[in-house]
């Protein structure tokens, strides 16, 4: 197998795998395995009907062309913005609407539910909105103490 043409872009943007017997599969995409508590630990290539067609174990051993490729799909795709700072909740009941800070600006999320926090590993948490957006918390017990004292009433 020809490692520096195993991925490339077509004229449409779509992404292409190519295997080692020379067969194209159109419109892959990365996937981490671990994408919060490891995201260089693996990432696995999935065809369309969510196969996996290639996996490679560590990041660091993806060749820099296709490395580029994976990192521009994945940035695409994981939308993750870190919240900073918790500035205010509406009602320590649910739904509630938060006032939040996050690495890319302050923003405002509506929880539905507690259940919306869920602990991923140690004290790192990620919170849905009730639009299905995911914000992560990399560590709470390094938020300001307003932030933490407002979480702690929703867990």
């Amino acid at each position: 197998m020809n490692k520096s043409h195993l991925l490339e872009r077509d004229a449409l943007g779509n992404l292409i795998f190519i295997d080692a017997k020379g067969d194209r599969h159109i419109g892959v995409y990365p996937v981490r395995a671990f994408p919060i508590t490891a995201p260089a630990a693996g990432i696995g290539i999935m065809n369309q009907s969510g196969n996996e067609v290639c996996w490679f174990p560590d990041v660091a051993l993806i060749p820099e062309a296709e490395l580029i490729l994976i990192e521009e799909e994945l940035a695409a795709r994981e939308f993750m913005p870190v919240i900073e700072k918790i500035t205010q909740v509406s009602t320590f009941a649910t739904p509630s609407i938060w006032d939040i800070e996050t690495d890319r600006g302050p923003t405002r999320i509506r929880l539905k539910g507690e259940e919306d926090i869920r602990r991923i590993a140690g004290n790192t948490l990620l919170i849905a909105d009730s639009n299905g957006l995911q914000f992560l918390i990399k560590d709470a017990t390094q938020l300001d103490k307003v932030s933490k004292k407002l979480l702690d009433r929703f867990r």
